[in-house]
């Protein structure tokens, strides 16, 4: 399947240009990146108010990271056909309408659609951003501008949980939805400004059947952990949901290999470096979104924390993300981007296993220290990771490129939440009241596995693509 030829990204030659937009994407970035990881503190507050578990609470998360997966797609169409300025300016509007319907959300359904909203609005965002960067950065500069962007988005959420914590313990978790929309109007004011207007004419047909079949095989599959919790692992229910998904997932692949423009251009995954770097991004996500839903609820319903201080424990690893970052692109632009990527994994992995061994008598900063560990593996990695993914492939890949890593993050993200959200309350049951760390234990040991087992396919993620 070809992909519609395009013009190949020309790098910007003027410094200042390229600044204002780092400055746009960075913030339309924060603003959405803020809202997926924010919620996290308020998690044990929406189960008490909305009266629901871990199996449900988790759409609060999950539907966010699944409808930025699903969107993410759509990413490299909306630039061609509506180009980059009107594309950011459309998901904006809808980020900022479902924040608002968050803020007034009535029930854990109402709340959950908002999430969705709000997620699909960042599925655009995340990968439009880094088109933007790569058209206006010569392929020798792309880590440094990586980490220079990586600093100012992991920055925001460092801080965020800290202030959302605050903010839950002081006015209620609707607040928090407050907290980016600033952020937001900001960047699509900018936007409108810097980036620029152009696309392809004709537009190419969008792939709705394609989207569709996403959709529903995603809406299954992330509903059969929940459905084996219900209903059984060995049960009917848990079956006929798997099957359904996998067939849709199925039909799905057979769609996109013969769709005229498809979401997805599978080809891609022909190259072993890319094919590679997919499934480092798959556990990437996992490891991130999957510790950032646990560790909140662990520290509180563990420890005994309140939101303000779960919040304060997520400030330094995200501060030492922040720092990672900007080392890993410097590492990156000089290294071998696979000792860069299987260096963060073991860091990550290694952060894993010392909180499975932690406890409610574990010190704050114990746990703080541990915590910045693995952060610091996964702000290595990910400069080197976003560069050897798209080394294999030819520029005017770029879009599709960038859309596709960012579609397996997510996914992964999604998944990883997901599974571990139903296997926490699955394991709270097994073990009871007075075991229930070990549940939390089991669950950080599954993402250290997770991590170590991604080691494999990160020696086959080069910088030179080969």
């Amino acid at each position: 399947m070809n992909t519609p030829d395009r013009p190949v990204p020309v790098p910007a030659s003027d410094p200042r240009q390229r600044a204002r937009v780092v400055a746009t994407v960075m913030i339309a970035t924060i603003s959405t990146i803020l809202s997926s990881t924010i919620v996290n503190v308020a998690f044990p507050a929406m189960m008490q108010e909305l009266r629901v578990g871990h199996d449900t609470v988790q759409w609060v998360s999950t539907g966010f990271l699944a409808a930025t997966t699903t969107t993410m797609l759509a990413t490299a169409w909306g630039i061609e056909s509506f180009g980059e300025r009107r594309t950011l300016a459309t998901a904006l509007a809808a980020f900022l309408t479902g924040s608002v319907l968050g803020a007034c959300a009535w029930s854990a359904e109402s709340l959950i659609t908002a999430r969705v909203l709000q997620g699909a609005a960042a599925g655009i965002v995340q990968p439009l951003a880094m088109v933007a960067l790569f058209r206006v950065y010569p392929a020798d500069e792309r880590g440094r501008a990586m980490s220079l962007y990586g600093f100012g988005v992991v920055l925001a959420p460092a801080i965020g949980p800290a202030i959302g914590g605050a903010i839950v313990d002081a006015f209620g978790w609707r607040s928090i939805f407050y907290l980016s929309m600033p952020f937001a109007i900001a960047a699509l004011a900018m936007g409108w400004i810097v980036l620029p207007d152009t696309h392809e004419s004709p537009r190419r047909t969008f792939d709705w059947r394609g989207l569709a079949l996403l959709v529903a095989s995603l809406v299954a599959l992330l509903n059969v952990p929940i459905a084996g919790h219900r209903a059984g692992w060995v049960s009917w229910p848990l079956a006929g949901l798997a099957a359904t998904g996998l067939a849709l997932a199925t039909a799905f692949i057979r769609w996109e290999r013969r769709a005229e423009s498809p979401l997805l251009v599978l080809r891609m995954f022909g190259h072993r470096a890319f094919a590679a770097a997919a499934c480092v991004s798959f556990a990437y996500g996992l490891g991130l979104f999957g510790t950032t839903y646990l560790v909140p609820v662990f520290v509180q319903d563990i420890a005994a924390y309140n939101a303000t201080s779960a919040g304060y424990l997520l400030l330094p690893p995200g501060l030492a993300l922040a720092a990672a970052i900007a080392l890993g692109g410097r590492l990156t632009d000089r290294v071998d981007t696979r000792y860069v990527i299987v260096a963060g994994l073991a860091l990550f992995s290694l952060s894993s296993l010392l909180l499975a061994f932690s406890g409610a008598q574990t010190g704050f900063w114990w746990l703080a220290a541990w915590l910045v560990i693995g952060r610091m593996g996964l702000g290595m990695l990910m400069p080197a990771l976003n560069v050897g993914a798209v080394a294999a492939l030819p520029p005017a890949d770029l879009a599709y490129a960038s859309s596709a890593v960012n579609f397996v993050r997510q996914l992964g993200g999604a998944v990883g939440v997901n599974v571990l959200a139903v296997i926490l309350e699955w394991r709270l049951g097994v073990h009871g009241p007075a075991a229930a760390a070990s549940a939390f234990h089991e669950c950080f040991a599954l993402v250290t596995l997770a991590f170590a087992v991604a080691i494999i396919p990160a020696w086959s993620v080069r910088k030179s693509g080969r």
